[in-house]
């Protein structure tokens, strides 16, 4: 059975595009313009992935996907004209899994699509004996209290967050690349793409560093590893 996509866009151009390119792929496609048209799309029957644009009439698209995440694990990648870093980590945090901005390669937009679909369906991988709490000098992480400290001191981090700091924090010291950080961290239940990483490390340590600490280290043009203050 072919996938199931839905495209939420309020330019009709941009929908007809991803229309076409999908469809190309064999995609089935739903095309709607608003974000009230996209949560009746979504609760009318299976959807496998949610292509959404952040600026909508009716609902806005950080909106859809709250709600969309609220009931269910859906892939959703985010479209925007809006380039901010404030706007890619706030689609994230919501539960967004990738973020592409206008304009973009039709071809890309599919490519991430298929990667999405994939990790979708992986089977998840088998669980691995681990500590309920990881400390690494003065970084704490309570994996069962889903809490990271500092020094004792709690430091508040979204669910990804914590996946990527504990998977450091499991192995301290070692560096690891993206990739390798991107699949140690999916453990934690997040769908977490090697674009986002970046994104997600510098989000850990300027919370780290509101309190005084910094956690993780770069090691430029390898990845990051642990450290302790």
């Amino acid at each position: 059975m072919s996938k199931h996509i839905l495209v939420v866009d309020d330019e009709a151009h941009i929908r007809e595009v991803l229309l076409y390119a999908l469809q190309k792929e064999g995609y089935a496609v739903t095309a709607v313009a608003d974000g009230r048209a996209a949560m009746d799309a979504a609760g009318a029957g299976r959807v496998d992935l949610v292509v959404l644009d952040v600026m909508l009439p009716e609902i806005d698209g950080l909106e859809v996907c709250r709600r969309i995440r609220a009931a269910s694990r859906t892939p959703i990648l985010f479209l925007s004209a809006r380039a901010d870093e404030v706007d890619r980590i706030v689609g994230l945090e919501l539960g967004g899994d990738d973020y592409l901005i206008k304009p973009f390669s039709p071809r890309e937009l599919v490519a991430r699509v298929r990667a999405l679909l994939r990790r979708a369906e992986a089977p998840p991988a088998p669980a691995e004996p681990r500590a309920a709490v990881l400390r690494h000098g003065p970084v704490e992480v309570d994996i069962d209290r889903h809490e990271a400290r500092y020094l004792g001191q709690i430091v508040p981090l979204t669910a990804t967050e914590l996946g990527v700091l504990s998977a450091l924090l499991e192995r301290p010291g070692v560096v690891l690349s993206r990739a390798q950080l991107m699949q140690r961290a999916y453990r934690y239940d997040n769908l977490i793409t090697e674009r986002t990483i970046d994104t997600h490390v510098r989000r850990i340590r300027a919370k780290f560093r509101e309190v005084g600490g910094d956690p993780i280290a770069t090691v430029h043009g390898v990845g990051y590893k642990a450290q302790g203050a």
